[in-house]
């Protein structure tokens, strides 16, 4: 029974702790040194981290790695499985941030299909809105001597635009052979011409520029509402009232009849004009003094197309884009 036991503790013995390699053309295996892990080791490493297949090098013995690499082959089918196996899905938060990206991408292609569907401002209303916040930048717009600058001032400056889309169709060559009027914004080229020398233009006037000819136009719009004091013909200054120089006016525009009124200058509201209802009004008075000949409902129109600058799908802006498609300006 002892020589039994002691056997079994040797055999055990040698199996922990006397590792050798198993040759079978050796009688007398090889002792494998400490630092070599055993097959068995090699299964409880992680992956990534399992022995090298080869066998010891640089000391002269015969490598016997392919021990190794068959258990490290089979560990790696054990985490991670043959490359042809099953992979999992993608995850409940990878699906929701896919379809937000799908219906964020919907959603723009929707917007933007509806902007280019609905009504608005024809293409060249853009155009002159560029070119009238260059006339802007003339110093000399606003009225002489009140400083009056409704045409130029940005919340205002759409009347320049919408002035010339209804008298000239927004084309900067326009003339009408009747009246003489030339330019984006149509004024006879005597009258443009001694306006530009007010504004100190650095060339001649040119009605077909459109930089000129809403230059002219913002100060002779100016003009209209804040008066001017000009020179007659024997040197002697004349006080030209304007259409704040009215306290009726004034009621319309600001709701008060107040006036400011100083020696050798034009009376003028006193009350700013603010409300985009005075506003409209005072557009509507400047387009018949503007336009000679102008009827009530052409200035009632560009009153309606003033208030709604932003809103160019209004119905009664589209009834009024429709009547001025390919007709004359309205007087």
């Amino acid at each position: 029974m002892r020589a039994h036991s002691e056997y079994n503790v040797g055999a055990r013995g040698r199996r922990v702790h006397d590792r050798r390699r198993w040759d079978p053309d050796d009688a007398d295996p090889e002792p494998v040194p400490d630092d070599v892990p055993s097959p068995y080791e090699s299964l409880a490493q992680p992956y990534g981290q399992l022995a090298h297949p080869q066998g010891r090098a640089g000391n002269g013995s015969r490598g016997h790695g392919h021990g190794h690499t068959h258990h490290a082959r089979t560990q790696e089918f054990v985490s991670h499985g043959r490359p042809s196996a099953y992979r999992r899905g993608l995850s409940r938060w990878q699906v929701t941030v896919v379809a937000a990206v799908i219906l964020a991408l919907l959603i723009t292609i929707l917007a933007l299909i509806v902007s280019r569907g609905g009504p608005g401002w024809p293409a060249s209303v853009a155009t002159v809105q560029a070119e009238a916040g260059r006339a802007c930048q003339n110093p000399d717009v606003a009225s002489e001597p009140a400083q009056v600058d409704f045409a130029c001032a940005k919340p205002t400056r759409q009347i320049l635009w919408i002035f010339a889309l209804m008298m000239s169709g927004n084309n900067p060559n326009f003339a009408d052979a009747t009246t003489g009027r030339m330019g984006l914004e149509p004024i006879t080229p005597t009258q443009g011409g001694e306006i530009a020398w007010s504004l100190n233009l650095h060339h001649p006037y040119n009605p077909t520029n459109p930089i000129d000819s809403l230059a002219v136009a913002a100060r002779a719009i100016n003009n209209i509402i804040g008066g001017a004091t000009l020179t007659s013909g024997n040197g002697t200054p004349v006080v030209q009232q304007g259409l704040e120089s009215s306290a009726a006016n004034c009621v319309r525009y600001t709701g008060s009849a107040a006036l400011d009124s100083r020696q050798g200058f034009p009376s003028l509201c006193a009350r700013p004009v603010t409300t985009l209802a005075g506003e409209a009004a005072l557009v509507g008075d400047v387009y018949l003094k503007w336009f000679v000949g102008a009827g009530p409902q052409a200035a009632q129109d560009a009153a309606v197309l003033f208030e709604n600058a932003d809103s160019p799908g209004d119905p009664q802006v589209q009834a009024i884009l429709r009547k001025l498609t390919g007709s004359r300006p309205a007087a």
